[in-house]
């Protein structure tokens, strides 16, 4: 499956800006930041749009023959999109994940789900697929199943991969609650670390995915580990920062 590289932003094309009228009734369904996090893409009752922060501006609006979207992710520097139908009106269904190429503007590829997919992340070259209780890594250029494992219950499809290059790292939720998984995959090595004593609520990954922070339901503090050896380095609660 060949990987169309976009053009980077300010060099050659400069897509203009289409930005929705105030009585705009499009519904956001779901956001996700993705590669340097210098843009994101959000899923639409109707279709998705793409966006970069900085300047803000809309780069990407598919709309017609998509439906709603409840999850998208983009492929770093590509213009492979996985996406999710949801919403009221879906075109496709949400156990399901399309593959898009917006390069070729085709579908390119799908997977199938017994249960409904709670979201979609990339990795360079693997797409990584979270249910409610299991969370799958494929590899991208054929799809090929690579890696799975189970989870405690994650109805928001919680999960969280390192973005820079280099080997794979990955965060999901373990089988316990309050309790992080952390995947290395370049060496074989898999960390638990017992982040809380309720549910998480959520958690993200520095680059290179050697940081952890996460925070619980009760949303009280945010703790920071290292992804290696587990360890806390740091919380930071109401009274600020406090050494580990």
């Amino acid at each position: 499956m060949p990987l169309q590289p976009i053009e980077p932003h300010g060099s050659g094309q400069n897509p203009k800006p289409n930005i929705p009228a105030p009585n705009d009734p499009s519904a956001v369904l779901h956001l996700s930041f993705f590669g340097d996090s210098g843009c994101f893409a959000a899923g639409m009752d109707r279709g998705f749009r793409i966006f970069s922060c900085d300047p803000f501006r809309e780069i990407v609006r598919r709309e017609a023959d998509f439906g709603g979207i409840s999850a998208v992710d983009m492929h770093f520097r590509y213009t492979i999109m996985a996406i999710v139908g949801g919403g009221p009106h879906p075109n496709y269904p949400p156990n399901k994940v399309m593959l898009w190429d917006d390069h070729q503007g085709r579908w390119i590829g799908e997977l199938s789900f017994r249960t409904e997919v709670r979201s979609v992340l990339f990795h360079r070259d693997r797409v990584v697929i979270v249910l409610e209780h299991k969370v799958y890594t494929y590899n991208l250029s054929d799809l090929k199943l690579l890696h799975q494992l189970e989870t405690t219950s994650n109805p928001k499809g919680l999960c969280a991969v390192s973005q820079s290059a280099g080997s794979l790292v990955m965060v999901s939720l373990g089988l316990h609650k309050g309790e992080v998984r952390v995947d290395h995959f370049a060496a074989k090595r898999t960390k638990f670390i017992m982040a809380h004593d309720s549910k998480i609520a959520c958690f993200a990954l520095n680059p290179d995915g050697r940081f952890l922070a996460t925070a619980s339901c009760r949303g009280t503090l945010v703790r920071v580990f290292n992804t290696v050896d587990g360890s806390l380095l740091r919380e930071v609660c109401d009274s600020g920062f406090m050494q580990s």
